[in-house]
């Protein structure tokens, strides 16, 4: 008997033998099958499509396809229907009317979010070119007795490049203690009065009390709740300084002090004003002393200054002395100098 020859009976030829049956007029006519099903189904896609790709070429091609088939696909109920039967595959089945992006901005006008603003990014920070400097002409430094020597070392070294100086000190103050001045009133009295380009505040050596919290009940130093009061304290107190952007805020924070229960209350404090300031990054700067004065948070009466060690502090163990206050006026001038012309 004669041999026969071996056969192949693998998916693969089984596809080929299938496949030769059909004639490429076929799959052209499959082709516009699918193409029609799909415009009556999904003809409102390609016109979404046609939008998220812009203006170009494209984009303009797509959106003209897409225009004829979304009405289409409108005026039939297949593409409501094969919504409701392919929900259950979709990640967002049922989720509610509540908490969607779209109410965000009801959200923000009702206090339940609040709202981030363009203020809040610098653009050193999106790796932007950084806005052209505004002339410097009137500066404010302010503050507790921490501000002193500070704003005299300032005035003089603006003061020679045409550039006015108003010191306004006001001792034994801070923003937990309104019993002598209220720094909320002052600080707007201030910049009506004085108009300035840009402000430095220096304060804090004076905190820690009690301030009526949430509620009508005192919140006391120094935990979370007493560090959000102080916050936003600080934050209304940016917000008068930055003169709805027209001037630049220099916030200083306080160097560690000696006393080890002063030095936990200047802790929380810094760390409040940096909170304080988030709103307004590209306006308000948060000047930090620490890593410079009292590196870790460890305190330190003298540091290496012009290639030798030289102290910075005075006796208290709080303010800077006359070099102490230079140095940092150095660090201040150079911060204003990268915004500002003078």
């Amino acid at each position: 008997m004669p041999e026969h020859e071996p056969t192949d009976d693998s998916l693969m030829e089984r596809f080929d033998r299938n496949a030769r049956r059909f004639s490429a007029r076929d799959g052209i006519l499959a082709m516009l099958v699918c193409a029609v099903v799909l415009v009556l189904v999904e003809g409102g896609s390609i016109a979404h499509q046609g939008k998220q790709l812009g203006g170009d070429v494209q984009g303009k091609v797509v959106r003209a396809v897409g225009a004829p088939t979304s009405w289409v696909a409108g005026k039939l109920p297949l593409n409501a229907q094969v919504n409701k039967v392919t929900a259950p595959l979709g990640p967002d089945a049922d989720l509610g009317d509540s908490g969607g992006f779209a109410s965000a901005a009801t959200a923000a006008q009702s206090g339940q979010v609040p709202q981030v603003t363009p203020e809040a990014f610098s653009a050193t920070e999106l790796g932007e070119r950084p806005p052209a400097k505004r002339p410097l002409r009137k500066v404010l430094v302010t503050g507790d007795s921490l501000s002193t020597p500070l704003d005299e070392q300032i005035a003089r070294r603006l003061a020679p490049k045409g550039v006015e100086v108003v010191r306004e000190p006001h001792l034994g103050t801070g923003l937990s203690k309104a019993d002598l001045v209220d720094w909320g009133k002052l600080s707007v009295q201030q910049t009506r009065k004085q108009r300035p380009d840009a402000v430095v505040v220096f304060i804090g050596a004076n905190e820690g009390f009690p301030m009526p919290g949430p509620g009508g009940h005192d919140a006391r130093c120094c935990g979370a709740g007493w560090a959000a009061v102080y916050a936003n304290r600080a934050r209304r107190v940016m917000d008068a300084y930055r003169r709805a952007g027209q001037a630049h805020v220099y916030w200083l924070t306080v160097p560690t002090p000696r006393d080890a229960a002063r030095a936990k209350i200047t802790r929380v404090v810094n760390a409040a004003v940096t909170v304080a300031a988030q709103p307004w990054r590209s306006q308000v700067s948060v000047l930090d002393t620490v890593p410079i004065f009292t590196p870790g948070g460890r305190y330190r009466d003298a540091m290496e200054v012009d290639g030798r060690v030289q102290v910075v502090r005075r006796d208290d163990g709080i303010h800077f002395n006359d070099l102490g206050a230079s140095t940092m006026a150095d660090r201040v001038v150079a911060a204003m100098a990268a915004d500002s012309s003078f």
